[in-house]
């Protein structure tokens, strides 16, 4: 069965950190593009990060500085590390694994930056 399990949300006040962990199953992991991508209420879904099967990364402006995505091909596992979280980062996460034209996507974890 293949899947994408994300976990690592929560409630975070503003300048904290959280880390975001995605395990995949029942995918050769190492040769899929795996990304982060979110979602606010009201909002269309938008690319967070990316990283390649090469460890290539590429994040969106807003995620620039503060954001570092990163995989553990071992673990079959995606991590995406956020720093200096700011209200606005708020929505729920998704976690994306990419071969060609074939997307997977998990179901979401949410994360909530408020004092």
């Amino acid at each position: 069965q293949v899947q994408l399990v994300e976990s690592g949300g929560g409630l975070v006040q503003p300048g904290g950190s959280l880390r975001l962990s995605c395990a995949a199953s029942g995918i050769f992991f190492n040769i899929h593009d795996m990304g982060w991508y979110r979602q606010a209420p009201g909002k269309p879904r938008e690319l967070v990060a990316t990283i390649t099967t090469l460890s290539s990364t590429s994040y969106a402006d807003s995620a620039k500085g503060r954001f570092t995505i990163s995989r553990d091909n071992d673990k079959n596992t995606v991590y995406l590390q956020m720093n200096s979280l700011k209200p606005e980062d708020t929505a729920v996460y998704y976690c994306n694994a990419r071969r060609g034209r074939r997307d997977i996507w998990g179901q979401g974890t949410q994360v909530t930056v408020s004092s």
